[in-house]
């Protein structure tokens, strides 16, 4: 799959994410606390792709 990007620099991007079926997983405080880890994680790396996130 080809994504296209907008080459704005200090841009922030939103985007939205449906789960399979619109399964309901984020009901779970566990599956929140797994979604944080993976953007703590990520940022921790990669802190230029996670920049504007929290």
């Amino acid at each position: 799959m080809r994504y296209r990007r907008a080459a704005t620099p200090g841009a922030t991007y939103f985007f939205t994410v449906v789960t399979y079926q619109r399964q309901r997983l984020f009901y779970d405080p566990k599956n929140v606390a797994l979604l944080r880890h993976a953007f703590r994680t990520v940022k921790a790396n990669h802190p230029s792709i996670l920049s504007c996130l929290v």
